[in-house]
């Protein structure tokens, strides 16, 4: 007999493992996810990307505002009785009736792995921290913040161009997959649930506008890992002539002399800022504050920057 499921999640990345889950015959008999929330300009509501997969797919569809405290929702998923509640992203903490409900637990795809980078950002803190490797885990919910015991584990390896955009579209996929797996092998008693070592565990919180404010103390390679991270948002950016400049595009380079961070260069028509280590950080694409992005070349024919001038 095919598990019975919920499904909870909320962005494009839980899409894959939710039709995955649906085309591996497995019976998702409801969809939890978050409220439609107002975007762009008008503010017009906008479904989740979960949601519009669960209308396209035919199913049952929930959206509670709070789920900890709600009778309700409490009283359906105890009607559903599923296997196994499953949870992609969805953007609630999992209250303990939730987590005891489900006789195969309420099973967790997160995009690290584990116990590297619990949070709500891994794939962009994994890039920006410099890994090299990164993957999925599936886990089984606990109280702690993505402390359960994993399941399984894939890796990913994370190229010098990568960046969150190209990489997350891979680990949904890898992660759908995985999920399939672990269902499977949950059904057949046939996976050994193993704890994290915590010691070796990092954080990975959610991104604020700050994180993308360039300190040019780092080392140029570390900048630029930065920049790979936090795109698309919150970027990288810093201050020139008191107004904000978004570094769009750049590269590491090594100084052939060194000079004091955060000061300009231009050299053979390259705008080159100083950073730790005798490193530069080479800008090729930047936007200032109210203007269009432009390329350094026409940056630097626009704005004459002096040697030695100072960003941020």
């Amino acid at each position: 007999m095919p598990l019975d499921l919920v499904f909870c999640g909320t962005p494009l990345f839980a899409v894959p493992t939710l039709e995955k889950l649906v085309g591996s015959g497995f019976r998702v008999h409801l969809v939890v996810t978050q409220p439609d929330r107002p975007k762009g300009r008008g503010l017009e509501l906008v479904a989740s990307p979960v949601k519009q997969c669960a209308l396209a797919l035919g199913l049952p569809l929930s959206q509670p505002e709070r789920i900890k405290a709600n009778d309700d929702f409490r009283a359906q998923l105890n009607s559903i009785k599923p296997d196994a509640i499953i949870v992609v992203g969805y953007g609630r903490i999992i209250p303990q009736w939730m987590l005891d409900l489900p006789p195969l637990g309420n099973i967790n795809l997160h995009a690290s792995l584990l116990p590297k980078f619990r949070g709500a950002a891994p794939i962009q803190w994994a890039i920006a921290s410099g890994e090299t490797v990164t993957g999925v885990t599936t886990m089984r919910i606990d109280a702690g913040l993505d402390t359960g015991d994993i399941l399984l584990q894939r890796e990913l390896p994370i190229s010098p161009d990568d960046t969150s955009l190209t990489i997350a579209p891979v680990l949904a996929e890898i992660g759908a997959g995985l999920v399939v797996e672990t269902m499977r092998g949950l059904k057949k008693s046939a996976i050994l649930p193993r704890p994290q070592d915590n010691s070796q565990s990092s954080l990975a919180p959610i991104l604020k506008k700050e994180d993308g404010l360039v300190d040019f103390t780092r080392t140029a390679n570390e900048i630029v890992n930065r920049m790979r991270g936090f795109q698309p948002w919150p970027g990288a950016y810093t201050k020139f002539r008191g107004k904000v400049l978004q570094i769009l595009s750049a590269r590491a380079i090594m100084a052939d002399k060194p000079m004091s961070a955060p000061g300009l260069a231009v050299e053979d028509g390259r705008l080159l800022v100083a950073c730790a280590g005798h490193s530069m950080l080479e800008l090729l694409e930047i936007q200032l504050e109210g203007k269009r992005r432009t390329t350094a070349h026409d940056f630097i024919q626009g704005y004459r920057p002096k040697e030695g001038e100072r960003l941020g």
